[in-house]
Formats: C-alpha cells, structure tokens, sequence
C-alpha cells in the first residue's frame, strides 16, 4: 500500500474526509475507490458513496479476499445510515467471518457492531443482548469501543435500565474522546439529550405530567395498575398482560383507567371502542363479549365489574391507577417516531422497524405527507421519508418491539 493510500486511510479513521479526498480524489484503482466511497459516506453523499465502494468491490481481484470484505462490511455501514435495512444481512456475515479467518479483528468487530446496531434498530433486542454478550469490547478501539457501548446503551435504554445506560454512555463519551472523532460525540451526544428527554406522559386523577425515562422506570418497579399506551398492555409490577393485537380490549381499558375509581356508562365504552358508533342491542351485545374478554386477561391484575350504568375497572390491594401515554398521541406516532431521528427512511425498512406490513406504512405515510407532517423525496424503490425532530415528541423508546415470528 503507497504512502498516499496509508495517509488517507489515517485521515479517515480520525474523521477527517476532506483529508482523505485531498489524496485520492483523482484516483481509480480500488483502494482510492473504498477509500472515496468511505469519504463520501462521511461528508453524507450516501448514494455517491454505495456506488464507489461497490466499484471497489468488483475492482479488487479473486485472491483479495480480505479487502472485498472490507468494501462489504463498509457498504453495510452505508445501508445502515441510509436506513437501508433490507440491504442482504448474510453478506455482511460473510465478510465477518472472512475477516476473522484473516486475522482482522478490528474490522470483524467493527462488521459485528453493525449487525448489532441494525437489530436494535428494528427491536430485536434479545438477539442484539446475547450478540453484545459474546463480544470482548477490551481489545476495541477507541472508535469501536464507544460504538459498542452505545450499542449498550441503547438495548439499556428500551430495557428501561436507566442506570446501566448512563454508565454506558459515559464509557462511550470518554472513548469518543480518545478517539477524536466529531461525528461520533455528536451521535452519543444525540443518546444523552434523548435519555434526558421526556419518554411519556403519566395520566392520573384527571392531570398528567411528563416522565423521564428514569420515572418510567421506577412506576413500572411501583406496584400501581399501569395501563401502558406505549406498548399496548396492562401491567403492575413484574406481571405484565400484553393486548398489542387487541386493540378493542386496550381502548376498553384505557377507558376504565381514565375514569377509575368511577364507572364508565355503556354507551361511552361503545362509543370509545367501536369507533364512535351510536350504541344499540348489537353493539351492547358485542361489548358485553368483549368487557368477559377483558375480564378473563385482566384476571391476574384487576377484575371488570358492572355496574347500573356500565362498567368499572376494580384493582387488588388499594392500587392506584395510571395511564402511561406516549408524549404525543397522534395516529401515525410511531411512524412519526422512527422518522424523528432525522434521517431519511424508505416504506420498506419502516415497517421492517415496526413489524408491519409496508402497505399499512404508506398508507400511514400518505396520511401524514397529506397534513404536512412528513415530506418524500425520489420515486419508486428510491422513495425515502424524513421528517425534521420535533421537540418533545415521542420516541422510539417505549414503542413494541416486533413480536416472536414477525
């Protein structure tokens, strides 16, 4: 490897494109191409850069394993911050093994993080906590060291372990300081402020306030009756009674909790649950299949009475009854959620996100680009989605993650 090729490899690593650029911007073989493409991702060309560095790729030759891969794991990392996340998975596997049968830690490790980033991206926490768990961060680099413990930090985060996260993040601040990377203390900077940012709202005796995520934590440890908005269940303590794929039962619920300790009249539980219709014989009847549906989940927490007028929601033990709502309820907010980060997102890796059908995400996204609220740009499979931050409004954080087989 010549003397210029080495000194744009340095400049890239320190986080400094321009300087790389300077050296091998006139340059066509491949290692001036990955080393283009790596840049251009840098300065946030991602379309210029997936292209440079596929042309890398095919550049270098059969015997040169080692250095296809690495143009592999780096057009990963460029589909990951385009939001590309159907970009195939199983490449970036293979070049993870191919790197570590090539005595390249640093960048099998760097291929690893990004396939844990891409599964906390889309909520697959479980298989992100055990991949963390198999991966040495000692012998990291200051770089990778605090993408890893952002990585920590973020599983910490939806895991409600507000404690763990901060350490995380501290570990990461310091090693984004030994690294001498910019753009990477802005991203663990952008973690903090959303760990400091309000996470929801508590609804109680007719007042609400905002939560930070620590006072999420600590009701959920409490043993009130918490009707959780975000992620569609009813819980108290560690007993949790999921109903994400009821929604006419959580409305139910909802509505007995927001008038708890009084009863909610028949016709209002109609109105409420079946979408503002005006009750008559069916839909008391339907109800009343419902309210025993309702009744047998909630069994473990709480019991559905009735009364003369309707139906009341009675807890165990002098509980209190909360409702934890997201910071702004809006009828595509967690589509609103994902694009909040920023960035630009396609239809397809939205509802991979959310474990939905794509359909249901453009039928959201028109919704809102109707109103304003979301803008497009390109056309067909180019399409993408973006939004800019809104103050204060919800996060990924509490949403539900895709369930078992999604």
């Amino acid at each position: 490897m010549d003397s210029l090729i080495t000194a744009a490899a340095r400049a890239l690593a320190a986080g400094d494109p321009l300087g790389a650029l300077k050296r091998v911007a006139l340059r066509e073989d491949a290692p001036a191409l990955a080393l283009r493409g790596i840049a251009m991702a840098q300065l946030g060309d991602l379309t210029r850069a997936k292209a440079l560095v596929r042309r890398a790729a095919r550049a270098f030759g059969p015997r040169e394993a080692m250095a296809r891969a690495r143009c592999i794991v780096a057009e990963a990392e460029i589909a990951l911050a385009a939001r590309d996340l159907s970009w195939p998975i199983k490449a970036l596997d293979t070049a993870h093994a191919t790197l570590e049968a090539h005595d390249d830690p640093i960048n099998a490790a760097h291929a690893r993080l990004l396939s844990l980033r891409r599964l906390l991206l889309i909520g697959r926490l479980d298989e992100a906590e055990r991949a963390l768990d198999d991966l040495d961060p000692k012998p990291l680099q200051p770089a990778l060291r605090a993408t890893y413990e952002l990585v920590a930090a973020g599983i910490a985060m939806r895991r409600l372990n507000t404690k763990a996260a901060r350490t995380a993040l501290t570990h990461a601040e310091q090693a984004a300081r030994r690294a001498h990377i910019p753009a990477l203390t802005a991203e663990i900077e952008s973690a903090t402020r959303l760990l400091n940012a309000p996470a929801a709202r508590l609804i109680a005796d007719g007042e609400e306030r905002p939560l930070l995520l620590d006072d999420v934590e600590t009701l959920f440890a409490s043993q009130a009756l918490v009707i959780d908005a975000c992620r569609h269940a009813v819980r108290s303590g560690r007993t949790i009674v999921s109903l994400a794929t009821r929604p006419v039962l959580f409305a139910l619920a909802r509505t007995l909790a927001a008038a708890w300790p009084a009863d909610v009249s028949r016709d209002a539980l109609v109105a409420e649950a079946f979408r503002g219709k005006e009750a008559d014989e069916s839909h008391r009847a339907r109800l009343r299949v419902e309210i025993g549906r309702l009744r047998r989940l909630l069994k473990p927490l709480a019991d559905v009475s009735a009364t003369t007028r309707g139906f009341k929601l009675q807890t165990r033990h002098h509980q209190r009854v909360v409702i934890l709502a997201r910071p702004v309820e809006e009828t595509h907010a967690a589509v609103l959620a994902f694009l909040a980060d920023g960035e630009s997102w396609s239809s397809s890796a939205l509802a991979l996100a959310l474990g939905v059908s794509q359909r249901n995400v453009q039928r959201a996204l028109d919704a809102l680009a109707s109103t304003d609220k979301v803008q497009s740009f390109g056309r067909g499979r180019a399409r993408r989605w973006l939004t800019p931050p809104v103050p204060g409004f919800t996060t990924t954080l509490l949403l539900p993650a895709p369930l078992p087989g999604d």
